[in-house]
């Protein structure tokens, strides 16, 4: 008597567990019939979004072409006279952010990339210019964080 109510409890208790987990039906889920449709129009739009994007980059490229200038002979183009030619000696010059002062706190300065406070002094505790560029001391010399001193 005692095994067979033992046995009864122990089955109902199994289907009880079992009924409780979620079971996947494939693709006859309703649910997953559902979110379908969405998925399929979110595709939609996207392909629609990165088409628009490659006929504005097919553009800029025809206009780039038209705008090239003819090519001589020898095989160099010439260059339009509005523009100016760089010398050797110049080169384009990164342009760095420029930190914030902290307020009520002298000598020191936010820093633009995570407003952490950073000291605008040097080693011998005298103030760095302003226009200074200073790497950020809370990053790795890897990364390369500068910034400029207000």
């Amino acid at each position: 008597m005692n095994l067979n109510l033992f046995t009864s409890f122990a089955t109902i208790g199994c289907l009880l567990l079992a009924s409780c987990y979620p079971v996947n039906e494939g693709p006859n889920d309703k649910t997953a019939a559902n979110k379908t449709p969405d998925k399929t129009a979110a595709a939609a739009e996207a392909r629609k979004l990165k088409d628009k994007e490659a006929a504005k980059e097919k553009e800029k490229e025809e206009l780039a072409q038209k705008e090239t200038p003819p090519e001589k002979t020898d095989g160099s183009t010439e260059k339009p006279p509005t523009e100016k030619t760089k010398g050797p000696g110049e080169t384009k010059k990164e342009t760095y952010p420029v930190a914030i002062r902290a307020p009520g706190k002298e000598n020191c300065v936010l820093s633009p990339y995570n407003n952490k406070l950073v000291s605008t002094l040097d080693d011998n505790n005298k103030p760095i210019p302003p226009g200074t560029l200073v790497q950020d001391p809370s990053y790795s010399a890897s990364e390369k964080k500068f910034f400029r001193v207000p």
